[in-house]
């Protein structure tokens, strides 16, 4: 996974859930906490994230990762260029099962079954 993918899914889940710590964060990600760690750090002096303490809360670890607006901004501008990049991809393999499909002999009864089975 390349780092804007790793920061996009970053932001996304701090964004649903600010409260998460960074263990968990890992986790779900699927990297080591050392990976997420350093992530979290690039954001933050990047100023996309920010740490903010809760210092009513009865424990005084109670952190919460806060997207700034320029972290909302990212997110949304790595989010849309992962749909057009999908949309492309998408376009591409819809093109290449047309060209299989021409490939094939339609009057073969299996061939014909199995093209009418086949979801696009």
């Amino acid at each position: 996974m390349n780092q804007q993918n790793l920061h996009h899914q970053i932001l996304k889940i701090l964004q649903a859930h600010p409260h998460i710590n960074q263990r968990d964060l890992a986790e779900e990600m699927d990297v080591s906490l050392g990976k997420a760690n350093y992530c979290m750090r690039a954001l933050m002096k990047k100023g996309l994230v920010k740490l903010e303490n809760f210092q009513q809360a009865e424990s005084k670890r109670k952190y919460a990762y806060l997207l700034t607006p320029a972290g909302i901004e990212e997110k949304t501008r790595i989010t849309l260029a992962f749909l057009r990049r999908k949309e492309a991809e998408y376009e591409i393999i819809k093109q290449e099962i047309a060209a299989l499909r021409n490939e094939l002999n339609p009057d073969s009864s299996l061939v014909t079954y199995q093209l009418n089975h086949v979801k696009t």
